[in-house]
């Protein structure tokens, strides 16, 4: 496993490659993938969407060991703010996959499941689902369950979960983000600080780093183009829709600052990892995102005394 020590370890995810989902014949091969990360300097990755990579572990392993790599987290999808009960969003409905993700992930000696929370309206037709704010009750729910989680995940599996603010999820912009941390256990719920979704939402992540030093426990770094999030928010496009025209730009061509960013984690003198995620889904040709990829870990290295791979 990598030594962390004080540093901010920079890693990378399927996502840089355009992963979305665990089969789908637009995103990038995982052998390419794999071949590509180890190619481009880095040392440590995300497993990305469950059955993307190998789920044998003996296999996965092997895979991982013959390109120098190691594992950082796992990821998982939830909506606990429907109801810890029931159908709709259930607590077996997520833990069912949630289980799987960090067994797997414990097996490879990660340390973190990165949590998505669920998207008030469809990806496809930009229709809503559900109401786009919360009530009071939901809100009990939300971090009632993800305390549960975080819970289950630190003494069944010893994984530290990292909550992900996310694009036309309920928590996305800084009051919600706010609300989330100061309701719930700082212990079982650190946050996965996505600079490009809080970006997104209007959230500062320099701000919120400097709010909420001791909740910061891992970093997805990536950044938005302001000129295309004014036509997404002028246009009410979906996170999608906003994918897909390019609100996510390469660094450093964009917003947030991240130099500032991994200065302001720098400061809290603790190990942390740095997960760059270009979102890129569907990739057009599969020649895009190693070079990327490349000039991204140079321009993140540049950014940090104490930054490494």
């Amino acid at each position: 496993m990598t030594e962390m020590r004080d540093k901010i370890t920079i890693g990378t995810a399927p996502d840089s490659w355009g992963v979305w989902f665990a089969d789908d014949p637009r995103q990038t091969p995982w052998q390419r993938f794999l071949d590509e990360v180890a190619e481009s300097g880095y040392k440590t990755i995300e497993l990305g969407p469950y059955g993307y990579l190998p789920t044998d572990p003996s296999r996965l392993a092997d895979e991982l060991a013959a390109r120098g790599l190691d594992v950082c987290a796992g990821t998982v999808f939830t909506a606990f703010h429907r109801g810890l009960d029931g159908s709709a969003g259930g607590w077996e409905q997520a833990w069912d996959p949630a289980r799987r993700v960090a067994e797997l992930t414990a097996a490879m000696g990660g340390q973190h499941i990165v949590v998505i929370p669920a998207m008030w309206r469809d990806d496809v037709t930009g229709e809503a689902v559900e109401d786009e704010h919360l009530s009071a009750d939901a809100w009990s729910s939300l971090v009632t369950g993800h305390d549960r989680l975080g819970r289950i995940l630190r003494e069944e599996f010893g994984l530290q979960q990292q909550f992900h603010s996310h694009a036309d999820s309920h928590v996305c912009g800084q009051p919600d983000i706010e609300r989330f941390l100061q309701n719930t256990d700082p212990s079982l719920t650190t946050l996965c600080l996505d600079t490009g979704h809080a970006e997104y939402g209007g959230a500062s992540s320099v701000g919120l780093i400097e709010k909420y030093p001791e909740r910061i426990g891992y970093l997805h770094l990536k950044q938005i183009d302001p000129g295309v999030l004014a036509t997404v928010r002028e246009r009410n496009l979906t996170w999608a829709a906003a994918n897909a025209a390019g609100v996510m730009v390469e660094p450093p061509h964009g917003l947030p600052d991240l130099g500032r960013v991994i200065e302001a984690v720098e400061a809290l003198d603790r190990p942390v990892y740095g997960i760059v995620e270009q979102d890129m889904y569907p990739v057009s040709d599969f020649a895009v995102p190693m070079p990327i990829a490349k000039r991204t870990r140079s321009h993140l290295l540049s950014c940090g005394s104490r930054t490494r791979v």
